[in-house]
């Protein structure tokens, strides 16, 4: 099945350019002609033709001239030359040049079209790379992290300052608030968006088969080797090699580590040949480092080497306000998964996902969500479509009662969560009590209120940061 295109053939002899204008318009091709190099010219900076077939001998300037000027004005226009008498030289040197092909008069009709037909397809293979990377930045850009929580703005902004780095990141957190996303969207803002992202979870191997999965092992290198294996870093190299839970390293690993993260290179397992290698290592991890520096199970110097700009990624129950945001994105996706028209949470329902601890942090959150959408009956998400455990009093809720004891009564306890619910709605709206109070369902009177029961003021607050 043929495709068809816009065209404009360059020809000085009229009678040559009309009878193959008229080829390629039989074919279905939208067609114009020029019979200059100038005439040509202008009609091309009009029109983004698909392909432009040109004569090298025109009256003013030749072919090559209106080539150059293609490649480097609009790119994603193919130009094939045509020539009386062709040479192998003159036809590298037009590939050369970028051209897409290069034939010899008298054309052949069944050589043109073939030669168009390929540049059509190219043109269509290059379109939808570009459509794929459009959406691989939609799916793992930084627009694609949730929040507007302060220190959500804090962490996009030290993203934004480092990503277009060779700077090793080290992004810290807790299981289930996000580090694979940011660690990707720090990639896709780098550039090097277009070479390899390569995730390992270190946690989930074993050391031996770890340091396989890292560097690569040589054919009889340990039992089961029978071939040659490239390694992580071999298939990121000019990319991003991302390294979760690189606490449970072992110190063999962490030796490899070092040295790949100071000179750049490393052996395979089993083999002598040195590869060097162009990586950037984003490392995540949910333990405190320091502590394991401190006890002697992580190295000192690898914690200086990989904490040269750290990335804190903060837990959901200390951004409650951003849990809103979240809803209407997540109900989106999901809607559109099921085929369901869910419009959101009711206020009971909300207010039961805000005063919930969320162990699991944002990955909890997505499984309630759809797990609601999934066994809702209507189009409001209430109470009784949440899970047990967010449908219980405060009190009951895990940890609760390690936060009474600490705070020796129910009342101040359960004033915590309504309190720093209120300060997050704050930072969420900039400190703006109008905006605060429509978000919080209350009138500005009851807020002032409010922050006064509680002692709330910015100045106080900017304080503790």
């Amino acid at each position: 099945m043929s495709t068809q295109g816009s065209l404009l053939v360059v020809d000085d002899d009229n009678h040559i350019c009309e009878a193959m204008a008229d080829y390629l318009r039989s074919l279905g091709h939208r067609t114009e002609t020029a019979t200059t190099c100038r005439s040509a010219l202008d009609r091309i900076k009009e029109y983004n033709f698909h392909v432009v077939v040109c004569d090298v001998n025109l009256p003013d300037q030749d072919g090559f001239q209106l080539l150059e000027w293609v490649v480097a004005n609009k790119p994603e226009t193919s130009v094939i030359l045509l020539t009386g008498y062709g040479t192998i030289e003159s036809a590298v040197e037009a590939i050369r040049l970028g051209a897409f092909d290069y034939l010899t008069k008298p054309v052949i009709d069944d050589e043109l079209n073939f030669s168009i037909q390929r540049a059509l397809g190219q043109r269509k293979i290059v379109e939808e790379n570009k459509k794929l990377k459009q959406q691989l930045n939609e799916k793992h850009g930084i627009s694609n992290i949730i929040g507007r929580d302060y220190k959500m703005a804090k962490m996009f902004d030290l993203i934004e300052s480092v990503s277009d780095t060779r700077t090793t990141v080290l992004i810290l957190g807790e299981n289930g608030t996000g580090k694979t996303m940011t660690a990707r969207a720090v990639h896709q803002l780098s550039s090097r968006r277009d070479k390899p992202f390569v995730e390992v979870a270190c946690g989930a191997l074993p050391d031996a088969l770890l340091e396989s999965e890292l560097f690569g092992h040589v054919e009889g290198a340990f039992t089961g080797a029978s071939r040659d294996k490239e390694g992580k870093f071999l298939q990121a190299d000019g990319g991003t090699l991302f390294l979760d839970e690189i606490g449970t390293a072992s110190p063999s690993l962490q030796v490899k580590l070092l040295r790949v993260l100071q000179d750049r290179e490393f052996e395979p397992v089993g083999g002598t040949k040195t590869h060097k290698v162009d990586v950037r290592l984003i490392l995540a991890t949910n333990e405190s480092l320091e502590e394991r520096v401190a006890s002697g199970d992580f190295r000192q110097d690898l914690y200086y080497r990989i904490n040269v700009i750290s990335v804190t990624q903060p837990p959901l129950r200390e951004r409650l306000g951003d849990i809103p945001l979240l809803l209407e994105h997540y109900i989106a996706e999901f809607n559109s998964q099921t085929g369901k028209s869910i419009r959101g949470f009711d206020d009971q329902a909300l207010q039961a996902l805000q005063r919930y601890n969320w162990p699991g942090n944002v990955r909890e959150l997505v499984n309630v969500v759809e797990r609601a959408i999934v066994l809702s009956k209507n189009d409001i998400i209430t109470p009784m479509d949440l899970p047990e455990q967010l449908r219980r009093d405060p009190v009951e809720q895990p940890g609760a009662m390690n936060r009474l004891a600490g705070n020796a009564n129910l009342k101040t306890a359960l004033a915590n969560p309504e309190r720093q619910i209120i300060l997050d709605a704050l930072e969420q709206n900039g400190w703006n009590r109008q905006d605060t109070a429509r978000l919080l369902g209350i009138n500005r009177t009851t807020l002032y209120k409010k922050m006064k029961k509680y002692d709330i003021t910015y100045e106080n607050h900017a304080q503790i940061f």
